[in-house]
């Protein structure tokens, strides 16, 4: 029996296996409407960690794929959340050599498995960087704010080793009209000065001196969280240089010429003042 929600036991690992496994007979002896069925009961569960793995298992198939791809196919339709997710995890692990073919499934279905698609986004910034270096900068550009929000996710994976990136590629989303959008902006704006403060704090500096109000409502949001953190009694999210930089940031912007710059300078002041 399968549970309905949390991480699989290794028992429950090898009972997908094993189902799975029924399946791979069941289209080779030609019961491909059989094994399509035994794919709907099995993925068609609240356990994302289910779909997850029913879908990695499906893509382990060594017969011929094309009858297997036809009806995973037909599951990316399927009004079922749970069947539509162990389709896209089919098709993102048979793909691992093609992040391009994942990414051209991933645009059809970001907004009817919305979940499993930033997942498959994390782990691509992760495994796939260049490609989604590449891809990413015209989902940034697309009409639809799900894509938009989805071409950031995960972007935090790569803050440490290329923050310019990051930050010329944030900066083109900074005063989008979707809140969401904004919203997942300013938590990897956050990850990436945290991670590369020095790097990021002029950038910052420079966007809030072009007195765009979005732009500083985004910076402003960032700037809060990170100089909250400065309280905190946990040293895990901070580093000498985080520490640093983010003390001497405040001090100077407070007293800097320009005034949107001065005026976030002493807001973020009063909360240092009040952190102490």
């Amino acid at each position: 029996m399968l549970r309905e929600v949390g991480r699989l036991t290794l028992d429950e690992t090898k009972e997908i296996h094993l189902r799975v496994e029924k399946i791979f007979k069941q289209i080779e002896k030609g019961r491909e409407d059989l094994a399509e069925k035994r794919i709907h009961e099995l993925s068609n569960t609240a356990n994302y960690f289910i779909r997850e793995d029913t879908g990695k298992e499906l893509s382990f198939y060594k017969g011929d794929d094309k009858k297997l791809d036809e009806i995973c196919y037909n599951m990316l339709e399927n009004e079922m959340y749970g069947i539509r997710a162990a389709a896209l995890f089919y098709f993102y692990n048979k793909y691992q050599r093609d992040p391009h073919k994942i990414l051209e499934i991933l645009s059809r279905v970001l907004e009817t498995v919305p979940w499993e698609s930033e997942s498959i986004c994390y782990y691509m910034w992760k495994s796939h960087t260049s490609v989604m270096k590449e891809v990413m900068l015209t989902w940034q550009k697309s009409p639809s704010e799900k894509k938009r929000s989805l071409s950031i996710h995960g972007m935090e994976n790569i803050a440490s080793k290329d923050p310019k990136y990051v930050m010329d590629f944030l900066s083109n989303l900074l005063n989008d009209e979707n809140e969401d959008v904004r919203k997942k902006v300013s938590h990897v704006l956050t990850q990436t000065c945290r991670l590369r403060s020095a790097t990021c704090y002029p950038i910052l500096k420079s966007w809030i001196e072009e007195g765009d109000d979005q732009v500083i409502k985004t910076v402003w949001a960032t700037m809060k969280k990170l100089t909250n953190i400065l309280g905190q009694k946990s040293k895990s999210n901070k580093s000498h240089e985080f520490l640093s930089s983010t003390q001497r940031i405040v001090k100077e912007w407070r007293s800097d010429p320009n005034e949107y710059v001065s005026t976030m300078g002493n807001k973020l002041g009063h909360i240092t003042k009040h952190k102490k």
